[in-house]
């Protein structure tokens, strides 16, 4: 009852009315805020005038057309420009935020009447959820059609990989905008002082590798990269859904650990692959900013030393993870053990009338029976 109340007031307190410019008015109404900008932007399309300004927002710049053997191609590369667009982007992906939270989760959040602490993670696994999946099956067709998968020597092959396909100069602006949308989402979400430090690593992380690979050119690796880690994050956000269901589900845990402990040692093992050994052995060794060369000694391991630390990190993290629930499974296993082994030491009690208890023989007049002594011959 307790839980239910809880949810209608929550329910009730996203239905009032809050004084305009107010904070409350503003986290409430912060998606039709946003939505009304994007409106703004596209109606600029709309004249002649200002429709060289929206198109910067929608639409990736820096395109340069090449000859190739398929034909002319479109490529495209990155500057300051690229600032409008992932804003743009960032407005769409708060709609969307409030979208699947308004229209999905808060109506299954009703239904299982969770408590605030679950209530709050559960909307993290089910935002994360969607965009996990969406971004792994996106960047896995981006890695099939460009043919990254089928030939790894191509991930530093031609460095610097400074002209990109419009699908993966899209790919990563949306995904700088995604991540950038989360940190005012802590904010909107109302998310809880303890869970702001947890949720702020790994948004910053997320930040700063896809950056580092946007900006130094290694676009290529680092695509593949962050389809492994969306993978691997797929799976864990799906077992946390399924145990604030039931807490009973604690095997898909188990299947998400393999495949973490996986994904550890292929990224580790691609990164000193292709920048160790493969960018090592090219032959334009040197920083060159106009052709966007950064294949120096420095930034290689530079690079290395942040993907290994924030693998040890991770790893650590997961170590500390496995124990607690070990620590938790082998307490609860003695607390079961102690409260069997308390049933079967626990006396036969008698009832009021002498009766044994416990499936014990009972004498007929409630008179303990007693044995008959033999008389010596």
């Amino acid at each position: 009852r307790e839980k239910e109340r809880w949810a209608d007031m929550a329910f009730r307190r996203r239905n009032k009315s809050y004084p305009f410019f107010s904070q409350e008015f503003l986290i409430q109404n912060h998606a039709d805020i946003v939505f009304s900008l994007v409106i703004f932007i596209l109606i600029g399309l709309m004249f002649e005038a200002t429709a060289k300004t929206a198109i910067l927002f929608i639409q990736p710049q820096y395109n340069v057309t090449t000859l190739t053997p398929e034909g002319e191609v479109t490529l495209y590369h990155y500057g300051w420009k690229d600032s409008a667009t992932i804003l743009f982007y960032f407005f769409i992906a708060i709609i969307l935020h409030a979208v699947v939270q308004e229209y999905l989760l808060d109506k299954v959040n009703r239904r299982l009447h969770l408590s605030k602490s679950k209530n709050t993670k559960f909307n993290e696994s089910g935002q994360l959820c969607v965009f996990h999946l969406v971004s792994s099956v996106w960047s896995f067709y981006i890695l099939i059609t460009e043919g990254y998968l089928l030939h790894p020597s191509s991930l530093w092959e031609n460095y610097p990989h400074v002209h990109l396909r419009f699908q993966v100069k899209f790919f990563y602006l949306t995904q700088l905008a995604y991540w950038l949308h989360a940190l005012p989402e802590l904010y909107f979400q109302k998310v809880r002082k303890e869970e702001i430090s947890r949720q702020l690593q790994y948004i910053c992380l997320y930040l700063l590798h896809i950056t580092a690979a946007y900006l130094l050119n290694m676009s290529r690796v680092g695509l593949v990269l962050l389809f492994l880690q969306y993978v691997s994050e797929l799976g864990f956000h799906i077992a946390r859904l399924f145990y604030f269901t039931d807490e009973n589900h604690q095997k898909m845990f188990d299947m998400w650990a393999v495949s973490f402990v996986f994904t550890r040692m292929v990224t580790l093992t691609l990164m000193f692959l292709a920048v160790g050994f493969g960018l090592a052995r090219a032959e334009n060794q040197g920083l060159d900013w106009e052709t966007g060369n950064f294949n120096t000694v420095l930034i290689r391991m530079t690079v290395l030393l942040l993907v290994c630390l924030t693998q040890s990190w991770l790893l650590w993290k997961f170590i500390r993870f496995q124990l607690r629930r070990w620590r938790e499974f082998r307490h609860e296993q003695a607390v079961r053990k102690k409260t069997a082994s308390k049933q079967a030491l626990r006396p036969l009690k008698r009832d009021s009338l002498g009766h044994h208890e416990n499936g014990v023989l009972k004498a007929e007049n409630g008179a303990s029976p007693r044995t008959k002594k033999l008389k010596s011959p």
